[in-house]
């Protein structure tokens, strides 16, 4: 692989990463909210969440590049607290990515936070157990593996990200130039033999990804059995 597929691949997987800490940070409290209300407020938020699913990329690529731009109050302000502006940058790729992978981690956790019997919360809570308490000793032992496919699925789709990066990210090595970008670029400049390198690499890795999570699914049922 050149150096400029290891830049992308290495700036790919920080990206992913980043991306994965502030999706479980700020997902799961949103998880556990939507999973305990019900009502016209709860399901309009829970239909915002779940937009990336059904809206192109690119339009919502469109409108947070219209929302980030130098011009707005968003890019004003970040151009005086950072003095660079926030479109086209890494900064802006994370920001696009919480929000495009948003669904696949907040969907696996509210269904799992909605499967945790109340019983058990409301004993603990007559042990006095504080809500924090709860959550920690109740709800995580029981919902550890949905944290994991959460976790593993908004990894694995900000690795395949595309439309909403090359929007509000373009294509800036070392800074925005992510793999799905550097293959769009090997297919446009007719190297096909580069770009199936790259395309093989995302084959494999989401093929090894959704292999080992079926297969945790299938030991755990055959443990519960």
């Amino acid at each position: 692989m050149s150096d400029a597929e290891l830049e992308a691949i290495a700036l790919t997987l920080m990206l992913a990463g980043t991306t994965t800490v502030l999706l479980l940070l700020l997902g799961t409290p949103l998880a556990w909210w939507l999973s305990r209300r019900r009502g016209t407020i709860p399901a309009l938020l829970e239909a915002v969440v779940a937009m990336p699913l059904v809206l192109p990329p690119t339009v919502l690529g469109f409108y947070l590049l219209l929302l980030l731009a130098p011009d707005t109050p968003v890019g004003r302000l970040w151009q005086q607290l950072t003095g660079s502006q926030l479109a086209f940058s890494f900064e802006a790729l994370v920001i696009g990515s919480v929000i495009y992978s948003l669904p696949f981690v907040v969907q696996p956790l509210q269904a799992a936070f909605s499967r945790v019997p109340g019983t058990l919360l409301q004993a603990a809570a007559t042990l006095g157990a504080s809500p924090l308490d709860q959550f920690r000793a109740v709800v995580l032992p029981l919902t550890r593996r949905s944290f994991l496919v959460a976790a593993s699925l908004g990894f694995a789709h900000t690795v395949g990200e595309f439309g909403v990066i090359l929007m509000i990210g373009g294509n800036i090595p070392g800074e925005t130039r992510v793999v799905s970008v550097a293959l769009y670029d090997h297919v446009e400049s007719l190297q096909f033999a580069e770009a199936h390198r790259l395309a093989a690499l995302l084959v494999v890795f989401s093929l090894a990804l959704l292999f080992l999570l079926y297969r945790g699914d299938r030991r755990a049922l055959e443990l519960g059995r």
